[in-house]
């Protein structure tokens, strides 16, 4: 507790602190007496002077008041000050009304000096966070003084002019950072809000001036030269109304990143970034049960399979913040796996990061690692997703996605893990090509573990569908096609998927996660299923061009193993909804794990040898939803 007490600063103000509380009591005298202290006055006035003293310092310190940096002082210190305050004079009060009831005391001067304690202690805080917010001679500071002067003078910042649109918490927080950093290069010119009860308000002395459908008026008026979207959790539909309306008045935008994408959670300018696709999804803000997730990975030792991927890597940052002992990331892609180790190590020093290069088909190594490292859970990312390819290459889904997923799952049984995830995917749903028939049997091996005995591993299933930006998405490909001037080419007009933002799923699976007992397949809520063709035309705007216009789109027929639309539930599963909005069970008939392991060993063989149609029809004996694509995949 002394350590905790005792600071650099400390005796500084708790010295000044003395010394305030000591002229309060004293000036109250004076006010109450005019000036003029009787005799008898000044006798209790010393007599007391110690008990006020200890009581008030004492009040003070239990109020935490010498815990905080007070060159940051907030609203919640000065809180706690008239907190601190009123406690210490009403046990003054107490007691002495208890010891003497009053007698030779005026009762205002507990009321004055009441008054002039808070004042005193609440102004010397605050000019100290005036003191280190105007100058401690750094740079920063020379350029506040400078901005300090020149408002008085009647002057402006100088740079850029800044419309923000969005007017709560998050503009404020981006508007205040400008206006504290003048070389960022910015001036907030207005606000633009669609909530009328904050017209003609201000914010630092900043108008907010409409509402979106007047952003192309206000930004001509007022000469503005750029346009910021500061509304984290707008919808998929507001977002696209206010893209839109920035798209009209042609002057450039960007946009502050969702929440979801914040890891530490704190909005900052240097978090601008120009609107993508993902933006346009609806930026809802995942509400996890912290407290949930934390029980199983705080820390633990978490081990993640394909850590450098575009799942895998997302969901290292996201188990990082709840400060697991140590996260090994099990990569057998090289580069990958050194990018992601060098991100983790800046951002999480204090957690141990532990880079491995293998592969889930060597079960040599795998039983290895699992041996030396002992993680409490591991989270099964890795896998091959790309469908055309694997339509070409089936062999090696059934190897990767079938057999490693199978080698993990024994060797998580045998080192006793507490918690297996599965990453699954909605192309496991009546499947129409290897890739979904081989996330499938993945499915039913991981759900055939609950009630196989030896074991006390909770084996739990997360199923959801695409992800906008992970490799070898959609997004990436259009984009390459718009830098090329077109055209950009879409399977079917009428074609469909599922999205959401990685952050937003690797939320997801985290809180899944926590929810397991065994043997479930969560399914995240994944919105409302998007055209492709639409998708296309919004990145065609975003880049600035009209699509047929300036860039076409052709149409050139569905690939090998590729469905009109996807599913996330199938035949024989019912959905209960869980106690997260975003999660939901299912609970369906799962076939033995003894012959789902026997057929899978006939499978060995057309793999070895790489017979596709071998292979193929090995799946349909074991899926009997599977319907393999006739088209020709060579």
């Amino acid at each position: 507790m002394m350590d905790r007490f005792i600071h650099k600063n400390l005796f500084l103000v708790f010295a000044l602190d003395i010394i305030l509380v000591v002229f309060a009591w004293y000036f109250a005298h004076l006010l109450r007496f005019n000036f003029s202290i009787p005799q008898g006055a000044v006798y209790n006035f010393q007599r007391v002077l110690p008990l006020i003293l200890v009581i008030k310092i004492l009040s003070f310190y239990l109020f935490d008041l010498y815990q905080g940096m007070w060159r940051y002082t907030s609203l919640t210190d000065l809180v706690n000050i008239l907190k601190a305050g009123s406690a210490g004079s009403l046990v003054i009060i107490l007691m002495i009304l208890f010891v003497q009831g009053f007698t030779g005391f005026s009762r205002s001067i507990f009321i004055i000096d009441w008054f002039l304690t808070l004042f005193l202690i609440s102004g010397n805080r605050v000019i100290i966070r005036l003191f280190f917010w105007l100058g401690v001679g750094d740079e920063t500071a020379r350029v506040r003084w400078r901005s300090f002067f020149n408002s008085l003078r009647g002057k402006h910042q100088q740079g850029k002019k800044l419309l923000i649109i969005g007017a709560g918490d998050c503009g404020e927080k981006i508007c205040r950072e400008i206006h504290d950093n003048s070389h960022l290069g910015y001036q907030v010119s207005g606000f633009i809000d669609d909530d009328p009860s904050k017209a003609n308000l201000q914010i630092h002395g900043i108008p907010v001036l409409g509402n979106k459908n007047e952003i192309q008026y206000f930004a001509k008026q007022m000469d503005i030269e750029e346009l910021l979207i500061a509304s984290p959790s707008a919808s998929s539909e507001n977002m696209r109304n206010i893209v839109s309306r920035c798209e009209e008045s042609g002057i450039p935008f960007k946009t502050v990143p969702g929440m979801g994408e914040l890891i530490d959670g704190r909005v900052s300018i240097k978090a601008i970034r120009d609107v993508a696709y993902k933006d346009l999804l609806g930026r809802a803000p995942v509400n996890l049960d912290e407290e949930r997730i934390g029980q199983y990975l705080h820390n633990k030792r978490v081990l993640i399979t394909g850590a450098g991927g575009s799942i895998g890597s997302e969901l290292c940052r996201q188990i990082c913040r709840y400060t697991p002992e140590k996260v090994v990331l099990y990569e057998r892609a090289e580069s990958p796996l050194y990018e992601i180790e060098l991100e983790l190590r800046e951002h999480f020093q204090y957690i141990g990061i532990v880079p491995r290069l293998a592969d889930i088909l060597d079960t040599i190594q795998l039983e290895k690692i699992f041996d030396e490292e002992k993680p409490h859970v591991v989270f099964h990312a890795a896998a091959y997703k790309h469908v055309p390819m694997l339509e070409i290459n089936p062999w090696e889904a059934v190897s990767n996605n079938v057999i490693g997923t199978r080698n993990v799952i024994e060797t998580a049984r045998k080192f006793q893990v507490e918690r297996f995830v599965l990453v699954s995917t909605d192309k496991a749903v009546r499947p129409a090509n290897v890739m979904g028939a081989s996330k499938r049997l993945a499915e039913i091996l991981v759900q055939g573990q609950d009630g196989a005995g030896s074991s006390d591993t909770r084996f739990i299933t997360v199923r959801f569908g695409n992800v906008v930006g992970s490799v070898g998405s959609v997004v990436p490909l259009f984009k390459k096609q718009i830098e090329k001037g077109g055209p950009v080419t879409v399977t079917h007009p009428e074609i469909t998927r599922y999205f959401m933002t990685i952050p937003e799923a690797c939320q997801l699976i985290l809180q899944a996660g926590s929810m397991g007992n065994g043997g479930e397949v969560f399914i995240l809520d994944m919105g409302t299923p998007v055209k492709i063709s639409d998708m296309a035309r919004d990145l065609i705007r975003l880049s600035g061009f009209e699509p047929d216009v300036d860039i076409k789109i052709e149409y050139i027929g569905l690939r090998p193993g590729e469905k009109m639309s996807e599913e996330l539930i199938t035949d024989g599963e019912d959905v209960i909804q869980t106690s997260h909005e975003k999660v939901m069970v299912l609970k369906g008939s799962v076939k033995k794990i003894d012959i789902i392991n026997g057929k899978l060993d006939l499978l060995m063989k057309p793999v070895d040898e790489q017979d596709g149609e071998g292979i193929r029809e090995i799946l349909k004996d074991i899926l009997p939803g599977y319907a393999p694509q006739t088209r020709d995949v060579t």
